[in-house]
């Protein structure tokens, strides 16, 4: 097989970690040796990294990007009664954490060319019994966060970021996790900054909430006495294996983001006119999780990708409005159901090469002509 035909995958996973194996073999061996699997000293020092690296003044390692979500909105004391904005186009844990903890999600449509959350629909669905917005910053891209602020502010609402797919993006030069009320980020193995299992963090500028997010998370343990709880929590935590494996990805995030952002300019400059690339706010500065484009007769196109030996991926088919868990919540927004039929992930991974994406893109050519 010669390099022009051979198979792209949609995530490189073994090339973004096997440079870092001897690494992760001598961090995993200082946890065996020291035996604190939780709360050893890899995750204070993670904590401490990632707030600097979001410009934060805390950050709290919990179980997941779910958790994350769920345990600002228990933080703040959002529950049964209120409403929380959110994204028709998301993945479906947005919405998930704002009904564990009681409210009620009310989903919005997104703008047309960056598939975010679109700020005018954001105000236009405030009501009395909103709390929350939540921007999801999604692909790699920051919402409209100067925008969405003036929403939150007019309404005296909370601004939260749902920053999974987002590690190191900024808008008008603020970092993703510094401009919200708190952040919620997902260590999913498949993320700009993944793990080697599960795992996320909130980060936040408020360190009263910090402290009560970290209580909720640790069984709503008081901070006097580890006996004691005197908040109803539950257990999410992000364990010292994690966390030392995260430390050491994080010193290669913002070049692997490099590596990212080469590869989208290339598939804009060299995708046919018939696919479409989500565009880029001019104060956005995008780290690409997923290379994200648009096409007519999706089906067509993944199996033409398919046959080349081409990975993808769909992110997301089904608007969260429209899935059937969430029927309570049925509304029309066209804008995102449109988008549903025609998105379409292409290979994305730092490691992606030249060859690899001008390959994507010749392939495309020929099965949208």
């Amino acid at each position: 097989m010669t390099a022009a035909n051979q198979p792209v995958p949609f995530l490189d996973l073994a090339g973004v970690n096997g440079a870092l194996r001897g690494d992760f073999e001598r961090a995993y061996a200082e946890v065996l040796e020291h035996g604190r699997f939780i709360n050893g000293p890899e995750v204070a020092k993670f904590e401490t990294e990632f707030a600097d690296y979001c410009q934060a003044a805390a950050c709290i390692g919990v179980g997941n990007g779910t958790d994350a979500l769920e345990l600002i909105l228990a933080g703040l004391g959002i529950g049964p009664g209120d409403e929380v904005i959110v994204p028709a186009n998301t993945f479906i844990a947005t919405a998930e954490a704002v009904c564990y903890v009681g409210a009620r999600p009310r989903f919005v449509d997104v703008l047309p060319d960056t598939l975010l959350l679109d700020p005018d629909a954001a105000d236009a669905a405030v009501n009395k019994n909103t709390a929350a917005i939540i921007g999801v910053h999604l692909f790699g891209q920051m919402v409209d966060t100067e925008r969405l602020l003036e929403v939150a502010r007019k309404h005296s609402l909370a601004f939260i970021e749902d920053a999974a797919q987002a590690h190191g993006a900024r808008f008008a030069g603020q970092r993703a996790g510094s401009v919200g009320v708190a952040a919620g980020f997902s260590f999913y193995p498949g993320k700009n900054l993944g793990a080697l299992g599960d795992g996320g963090a909130v980060v936040t500028q408020d360190l009263e909430l910090a402290d009560k997010i970290r209580r909720l998370a640790d069984h709503g343990r008081s901070a006097d006495s580890r006996f004691h709880h005197d908040l109803r929590g539950r257990n999410s935590r992000l364990d010292s294996v994690q966390a030392g494996a995260l430390s050491l990805k994080l010193r290669g995030l913002d070049q692997g983001n490099k590596g990212r952002v080469r590869a989208w300019e290339q598939y804009v400059a060299e995708l046919p006119d018939q696919v479409r690339p989500v565009t880029r706010h001019p104060k956005a500065e995008a780290v690409y999780h997923v290379a994200v484009v648009q096409v007519d007769n999706r089906d067509k196109v993944c199996a033409g990708l398919t046959e080349a030996g081409i990975g993808w991926g769909l992110h997301y088919p089904v608007p969260c409005h429209l899935d059937a868990a969430y029927g309570d919540f049925r509304d029309s927004l066209p804008v995102a159901e449109r988008a549903a039929e025609r998105i379409l992930s292409l290979p994305m991974s730092p490691t992606l090469s030249e060859q690899q994406v001008a390959r994507v893109c010749e392939v495309l050519r020929s099965v949208t002509e």
